[in-house]
């Protein structure tokens, strides 16, 4: 295992399923793909206020195991990582280095209110 990389977090992944609604849209629905474990790093986050909200945002790093392209095991952006009641949206996937024993997923939190 690469130095500093402790997969110590285990996130289900998700990947959003679109059907009819029957009126001209769709409704989402998310779908289990399975569990990684991973390591998830925090960056610096920004704030702003929007019609009487302040709103932050958090970049989060979460690493995980490589996995060969087209693999349902691999993340993909559009899909998701899950812990508990937390939501992290995946941005965009690259590999930690040039053996890809890890991905690197840039992922934004997301927070229902």
């Amino acid at each position: 295992m690469s130095a500093g990389v402790h997969l110590n977090r285990k996130l289900v992944l998700q990947e959003a399923q679109r059907t009819s609604d029957g009126a001209g849209g769709y409704v989402e629905t998310w779908t289990q793909l399975g569990t990684l474990w991973a390591s998830i790093q925090a960056g610096t986050g920004t704030e702003r206020s929007e019609d009487f909200l302040t709103v932050s945002r958090v970049p989060m790093k979460v690493i995980v195991r490589g996995a060969p392209i087209g693999s349902p095991r691999r993340p993909k952006p559009d899909q998701r990582f899950i812990e508990g009641g937390r939501v992290f949206r995946i941005l965009s996937v690259v590999e930690l280095n040039a053996q890809a024993h890890y991905l690197v997923c840039q992922s934004r939190e997301e927070v229902a209110s």
